[in-house]
């Protein structure tokens, strides 16, 4: 069984305490049996170790830490006492989506009302908070509670999915703040500090060392993470990882797990990749992001050699899109990118992140291998598409017909699936009938291909009473016939 990234999704209150894994199978162990104390002569040979003592920074910065309450409503079509995840094909290539995903808490059909919490931080006095985009995600209402036991409603400023980052308001002054420290000044084997509430349970610290910096997770890439060992579970999302100084160094939000949770691997949002969206959000309402418009790959010891690298670094250009700032610069297949505005790239998870926190429009300085030399490449960066909301995706008007919410693939999807068309996100009526599901890709309707919501829309509009989706699953293929409503 291959283990997962799981976002720390919000707890929900009437399963706390479950074990929130994607499989049945126990993944826990009973300890081992203690060995024999030491003889007292070998215990008094050996040196003092002298370990840190959090209690000074829990006291001081503690209160600024906030645990964030949440309701909406959702639409659930699972059978009363059924688990919504009764119904993956354990084989289907796309249940790791629905399981990182999906609900985690069990409703009957029809609407009903979620609640959850998470964790965020205080950043400014007047009641500015941080915490993680899917904590609040989907809510109708949140809420936040601060140490003293004080309780206020909050105001979604903004939201950053790509980064999984939120920006929270609160009416108030003189709140306690934690001060904001360099993620680039602390190194491998640091200690640090997390505090939140898992299973929520209240600013519960917990720590840990750092165990390696500018990690990359699937579908995440802006972000270089932070690794750690600190146990961070669900309901940690959102609060903050902390240095040996109290500053706020990351914003926990990922663990990787085979039983749902801690098991020794979590992830957190370096702080300066959160304070540029937070400016961003505060300022302008989005983020805006740099973009090169290539296609990149890991340079691995074959390829170095390959192209006459004395080490593997870099990030291999694979595919430069047209009329792109990368291919106005000058950029080639083959090129390997070595710096970014006098940045190394050690590795092709590098890149984006520092692209991306480029403003669009400004002049950067590439450093490229290219046919056995090193030269300079000048590059205006472009400003890269917004993502369009969920809501702005989906086919409202042919949801009584066809029965599908769908959406184009992105570029990184479209070159892991070797082809272009869209996404379903939710299937329901005639679609559902006829066994189309979420995670399919749709290509074709009646022979015609389809590359966006609205030539879809058209197409069914135009249909008669049954058409014929070409659709792809995993690798495979197939035409759907079905019979529209």
């Amino acid at each position: 069984m291959q283990a997962k990234v799981l976002k720390l999704g919000i707890l929900a209150a009437a399963i706390t305490g479950i074990t929130l894994g994607a499989s049945g199978e126990s993944y826990f162990t009973r300890s081992a049996q203690a060995q024999s104390t030491p003889p007292a002569v070998a215990v008094a040979s050996m040196p003092a170790i002298a370990l840190p003592n959090f209690r000074g920074i829990v006291e001081k910065y503690g209160p600024a830490v906030v645990n964030i309450s949440v309701e909406g409503t959702v639409k659930s079509a699972a059978a009363p006492g059924q688990s919504p995840f009764a119904q993956i094909d354990p084989d289907d290539p796309f249940s790791d989506f629905l399981r990182r995903f999906g609900p985690q808490f069990q409703v009957p059909p029809g609407e009903q009302t979620k609640r959850g919490q998470g964790s965020g931080f205080i950043v400014s006095a007047d009641g500015i908070i941080l915490t993680n985009a899917h904590v609040v995600e989907g809510a109708d209402q949140v809420s936040v509670k601060l140490t003293d036991k004080r309780e206020f409603k909050a105001t979604v400023l903004g939201v950053d999915k790509p980064t999984d980052i939120a920006v929270l308001k609160i009416e108030a002054t003189n709140l306690p703040i934690v001060p904001l420290g360099d993620p680039a000044q602390t190194e491998v084997g640091d200690w640090v500090l997390a505090i939140g509430s898992p299973f929520g349970f209240e600013n519960s610290v917990t720590a840990g060392i750092v165990s390696a910096k500018s990690r990359s997770l699937p579908d995440e890439g802006y972000v270089p993470f932070l690794q750690t060992d600190v146990a961070i579970n669900p309901g940690n999302s959102g609060g903050p990882l902390l240095n040996m100084r109290g500053e706020v160094i990351g914003i926990n939000s990922q663990i990787f797990s085979r039983s749902g949770g801690y098991q020794g691997l979590s992830f957190a949002i370096p702080i300066n990749v959160a304070a540029q969206v937070k400016d961003q959000l505060l300022a302008h309402g989005k983020v805006t992001r740099g973009r090169l418009g290539v296609v990149i790959q890991e340079v691995n010891q074959a390829l170095a050699e390959s192209f006459g690298l004395d080490r593997a670094q870099g990030a291999l250009v694979s595919r430069v899109e047209d009329a792109s700032p990368a291919a106005a610069a000058g950029l080639e297949v083959g090129d390997v990118i070595l710096k970014f505005n006098g940045q190394p790239v050690s590795a092709s998870a590098e890149l984006p992140a520092k692209v991306a926190a480029i403003a669009p429009g400004t002049k950067a300085r590439l450093e490229v291998w290219h046919k056995g030399e090193v030269r300079t490449l000048d590059v205006i960066v472009g400003e890269l598409p917004q993502a369009q909301p969920a809501g702005d995706n989906k086919l409202a008007a042919d949801k009584g017909r066809l029965g599908v919410a769908v959406r184009a693939l992105d570029p990184r999807e479209e070159q892991e699936a070797e082809t272009k068309g869209l996404l379903v996100l939710e299937s329901s009526g005639p679609a559902a009938h006829a066994g189309i599901r979420a995670g399919d890709v749709i290509l074709s309707v009646n022979g015609k291909p389809v590359q966006s919501v609205d030539a879809l829309h058209k197409l069914i509009d135009a249909a008669g009473k049954r058409v014929a989706l070409l659709i792809q699953r995993n690798d495979a293929r197939i035409f759907v016939p079905i019979e529209l409503g």
